[in-house]
């Protein structure tokens, strides 16, 4: 029977001076700190807070999935960020997998090894330090903490150790077996077990001292080619090898006063963007927070917007995006004008629905630089495989692929798929002549739940006032389609009032509530770290004090923030 948890974490928000560090694990953010300690920056600490959420999160991330990176300098306002996301291996074409019976209707199964594309996190951590750290530690030092962690052990955590468990399980029901490398004696840690994973150990430290030719080329590269092919994939050598990060600018809207950045295609960050920019026309203060007209407006916004997202997001080598015409505020006033107050739309086509496991968290240094930053194997474990004596899963990317031939997202070879990850940076709304003002770094991973968290988070605080721990601790809502029903269905977390969840009702929503436990997980785990309390209502922001840090972690997960 599972345990109700009281996910309310009556935590103060953490303030500090000096740098902030925000994950969901204790033991990455500690290392995050360390870091900043040693004279490394926002960047570096973001590259050895991956690493070490590899060790202890292999569930959810590590170097066989893909990275997401947003920078934001200190020193300049500029705002840069680099994709992450691998590519599928070049013979894998529409016509290859149809010649293998699969179709639009029948894809490969979601642990399928036809659905592992690049992983492209390595290459994002090498290029991240590259691009944006300080210079002052080698790769093999910022890696250094989570290599230890890796070959000394480390106790599981609560939370973790229940997901472990599940998704392992989840696995065997599906007829796959994990490597022993992420197991103890064929089981998944129990919370408090203390787990060591050795041949990451390996990985981590020939990452550290070759570079990016340590896993794209050589041993890592071999057995990433070995197991996809032993299971009747398709990867070559040449696909690793001929791996390159993205770099991009982010795309970006207003909201009253502020902007809030996101990646581009082929990432989702234009769903959270399209959702603000619906939202921003109707008057959401006054409903009041989580009240049925609020949340009945934010689940009509997330049908548009996802509808469009899925519509017209892919990868821009292989298709045009009209990212203007779509961000355009007169698109999303035009928009706004579907949602009736009384009753649910009615014709709004669903799209991909799948689940995700991904770690998200964020970095602020003493210098005014952000790194907000994600890393993802995508559904838990990714596709379950796992090299041999490389101590980590490959990802199951691939699965968010169309097998539609004239979808914008069909798959192609060497083509990245429309991905979900997506790290956020918010700042004021500085004209071109002005440097932008750095308000926060944040995000809320959890597949198509991430633009939903990023907005209800971000609301949170412009809309009611919250400040970052009581952002993330409110009871969120998660929209999704579903496919055994062929309707669209709202998840309520406890918390909600029931006669909002009876109201929502009435107007024609299918609602499911209350969601408690660890079923919580659906709505997400996210970190938030703000500069100045810009939130408060009773601040004057000519007078905020604007080198204070004010930080928040999910509880929903097992993590911290941590400042020094």
């Amino acid at each position: 029977m599972e345990t109700d948890l009281p996910f309310s974490s009556r935590r103060s928000p953490v303030v500090c001076l000096h740098g902030c560090v925000a994950s969901s694990q204790p033991l990455a953010s500690s290392i995050g700190v360390d870091i900043l300690k040693r004279g490394g920056n926002a960047a570096d600490a973001a590259v050895a807070i991956a690493a070490a959420l590899s060790v202890t999160e292999p569930f959810s991330t590590g170097p066989g999935g893909d990275a997401f990176c947003m920078f934001y300098n200190g020193k300049t306002g500029e705002i840069r960020g680099i994709n992450g996301s691998g590519r599928s291996p070049k013979a894998q074409t529409l016509d290859f997998l149809e010649g293998l019976g699969y179709t639009a209707e029948t894809p490969p199964s979601p642990s399928d090894a036809l659905n592992v594309t690049v992983p492209g996190a390595p290459a994002c951590w090498c290029d991240t330090l590259q691009l944006f750290g300080s210079h002052k530690l080698s790769l093999q030092e910022v890696l250094s903490g989570a290599a230890q962690l890796a070959e000394v052990g480390f106790p599981v955590a609560e939370v973790t150790a229940h997901h472990w468990a599940k998704l392992v399980a989840a696995l065997r029901d599906a007829g796959k077996e994990l490597s022993g490398d992420l197991l103890i004696d064929g089981h998944a840690p129990k919370c408090g077990q203390v787990f060591r994973n050795p041949t990451l150990a390996k990985t981590l430290k020939e990452l550290g001292e070759r570079g990016k030719p340590a896993f794209y080329q050589g041993r890592v590269a071999e057995a990433i080619v070995d197991i996809i092919n032993q299971n009747g994939g398709v990867m070559t050598l040449d696909d690793l090898s001929s791996h390159e990060s993205e770099v991009f600018t982010p795309i970006s809207t207003d909201y009253k006063g502020v902007r809030l950045w996101e990646p581009p295609p082929n990432s989702q960050g234009l769903a959270a963007l399209l959702l603000l920019n619906i939202l921003e026309n109707f008057p959401l203060r006054a409903a009041g927070h989580n009240s049925s007209d609020y949340i009945h407006v934010l689940v009509e916004a997330v049908r548009l917007a996802q509808i469009d997202a899925l519509c017209y997001l892919g990868d821009p080598d292989h298709v045009t995006i009209p990212l203007e015409t779509l961000l355009d505020k007169s698109y999303s006033h035009q928009q706004a004008q579907h949602i009736s107050m009384d009753r649910t739309m009615e014709g709004v086509e669903p799209g991909l629905t799948a689940g995700c496991d991904t770690v998200y968290f964020c970095v602020i240094d003493s210098q005014g630089n952000a790194c907000s930053f994600i890393n993802s194997i995508y559904a838990g474990f990714g596709t379950g495989l796992v090299p041999k004596d490389c101590g980590f899963s490959l990802q199951n990317r691939g699965a968010n692929f169309s097998l539609h031939r004239n979808h914008v997202n069909c798959v192609a070879g060497g083509k990245r798929p429309y991905h979900t990850i997506i790290p956020a940076l918010l700042t004021d709304s500085a004209t071109t002549s002005q440097k932008p003002r750095l308000l926060a770094a944040l995000g809320v991973m959890g597949a198509f739940m991430q633009p939903q968290g990023h907005v209800q988070v971000l609301l949170n605080m412009l809309e009611f006032g919250m400040n970052p721990q009581q952002a993330l601790d409110a009871p969120r809502v998660y929209v999704h389609y579903d496919r055994t029903t062929d309707q669209w269905s709202v998840n309520l977390e406890d918390g909600v009032r029931q006669e909002v969840a009876e109201e929502l009702r009435r107007r024609g929503h299918k609602v499911s509530w209350p969601i408690t436990g660890h079923k919580r997980s659906q709505f997400g785990r996210g970190q938030i770290i703000t500069v100045g309390d810009w939130w408060s209502p009773s601040v004057n922001q000519a007078d905020c004090p604007c080198r204070v840090l004010w930080a928040g972690s999910d509880p929903r997960a097992d993590g911290c923030a941590q400042g020094y």
